[in-house]
């Protein structure tokens, strides 16, 4: 059966790799230190939020970022469908439960999913081992954090990218990096 959604990857790391401190900080990422950043803005940019989030009609995400997520002042997503990959979540009001990424990748199938955020660590590896991310976007924080939670695991084998655009800027100093994922 032919995949009709398209998996994108929407996240920030560290210049070594990591998406989260050992506690689940992230305020190098959201809030970082103001330093004064060069910059540079390509024929090519890479996606931002702005122009990425109102793109996505799924979000499918781990039960470590649907908890963080809960946590807000306000529900991010609204109007968005919401998948959460959990063995251990029971239900949700805010979002549907499914226990495995074959559940996640039939029920988007069948509700007629075109783009998914596919969001959260764990998930995004579980997605890249199953060939199911299409977009991978990365902004890479100047920062070097030594531990914490990886964004990429071990894989099976390599996963081929296409260069789609980049940039940086020089507010937060993040360099911004969009790939296609090539397939074989």
């Amino acid at each position: 059966m032919t995949r009709t959604w398209r998996g994108c990857v929407f996240i920030g790391t560290s210049l070594d790799g990591y998406i989260a401190k050992p506690d689940g900080d992230l305020s190098w990422l959201t809030a970082p230190e103001p330093r004064g950043h060069a910059a540079e803005e390509g024929a090519h940019p890479a996606l931002v939020w702005k122009t990425f989030f109102p793109t996505i009609d799924t979000l499918v995400m781990g039960r470590t970022t649907y908890d963080t997520v809960s946590g807000f002042d306000e529900w991010p997503f609204e109007g968005k469908t919401v998948i959460v990959l959990s063995t251990t979540l029971d239900a949700s009001d805010r979002a549907q439960v499914v226990r495995s990424v074959d559940e996640a990748s039939d029920l988007l199938a069948r509700t007629g999913a075109e783009r998914v955020y596919v969001d959260g660590g764990r998930t995004i590896q579980s997605f890249v081992s199953a060939g199911l991310v299409d977009e991978i976007t990365v902004s890479v924080a100047p920062v070097l954090l030594g531990r914490g939670s990886r964004l990429f695991g071990d894989l099976d084998r390599d996963v081929l990218l296409t260069l789609r655009g980049h940039h940086s800027t020089d507010g937060d100093g993040l360099l911004r990096v969009t790939y296609d994922v090539s397939r074989r």
